[in-house]
């Protein structure tokens, strides 16, 4: 695995790449990397030639009071596990590289549809500096398909009218939630979560698929699941960020004869906020 640490040459490896007729897949990390990111590099190496990785932990997409500070640095255990996946390139760009004239003076890039809601509400800014920072990764690897778990949803979906909007020729692919056993979404945030926490944490999980299948025998009292799936996860000693059962395409909330639905949670622990959902699909 080859590792850049500037967009010049970075560009470079990848334009023989590109002459050499190679299809290039690209899979965009803030790093602490778990087995869910390394789904994202297989599932990009059945599509492409060459794939690239990027660590970055962005501090344009955190608020004030967020975890940028804390958030985990783990470089070399990252580049030990995608050299066992045989990852291409590793791209870990420092800030001045992605942000040469500072945070304050950066151009954005704003998405006004979507981001306003769900993680957006409770994190102001938070999609502006997600989709200013992919647009230009996106601009720097100029890769043919881009993979992004499903897992962040709202993500993925901003991402993807994004590219739709600004006409970015590149293939968008979703990756699969990977879990642990117990239900709870693999994420970096996850060793935030105390010993004690942890044997109650897939209260979430629990939660959003008791909705789907509350929905599949069919409920359509919304509101009124939304409560009942509060109570759980307060019950269980956690703080509500939002549930919202949602229409999958447009993040709106469900209407009655919506057939395509998404419900998504968000919650907080001691130390880490946690986010999952799941999808149903209605004959």
């Amino acid at each position: 695995m080859q590792v850049f640490h500037h967009i010049s040459s970075l560009r470079e490896a990848l334009a023989a790449e590109r002459r050499a007729g190679k299809r290039i897949g690209f899979v965009p990390t803030m790093g602490n990397l778990h087995n869910a990111h390394l789904e994202l590099v297989k599932i990009a190496q059945k599509n492409c030639d060459i794939v690239v990785t990027s660590i970055f932990v962005n501090p344009l997409q955190f608020g004030l009071n967020e975890d940028w500070d804390k958030y985990p640095r783990t470089l070399a255990a990252d580049s030990a596990k995608l050299e066992s996946v045989n990852c291409d390139y590793l791209f870990c760009p420092d800030e001045k590289e992605i942000y040469p004239n500072g945070m304050a003076e950066q151009t954005r890039v704003i998405v006004p549809t979507m981001t306003d809601v769900l993680c957006g509400a409770s994190r102001p800014g938070h999609f502006e500096g997600v989709t200013t920072v992919v647009t230009k990764l996106f601009n720097i690897v100029q890769p043919d398909e881009a993979v992004f778990g499903i897992k962040d949803f709202q993500q993925l979906a901003v991402i993807r009218r994004m590219v739709e909007d600004l006409c970015i020729p590149i293939k968008i692919t979703a990756g699969e939630i990977f879990r642990e056993d117990d239900g709870l979404a693999m994420s970096s945030r996850n060793g935030f979560i105390t010993a004690d926490e942890r044997s109650r944490v897939a209260v979430l999980n629990r939660m959003l698929n008791g909705i789907k299948q509350q929905i599949e025998q069919g409920r359509r009292d919304f509101t009124v699941l939304i409560e009942e799936a509060r109570n759980q996860i307060e019950v269980a000693g956690f703080r509500v960020d939002y549930i919202n059962i949602c229409n999958s395409r447009t993040l709106e909330m469900a209407a009655h004869d919506d057939r395509e639905i998404t419900i998504l949670g968000a919650m907080y622990t001691a130390g880490a906020r946690l986010i999952d959902n799941v999808s149903v699909v209605l004959a």
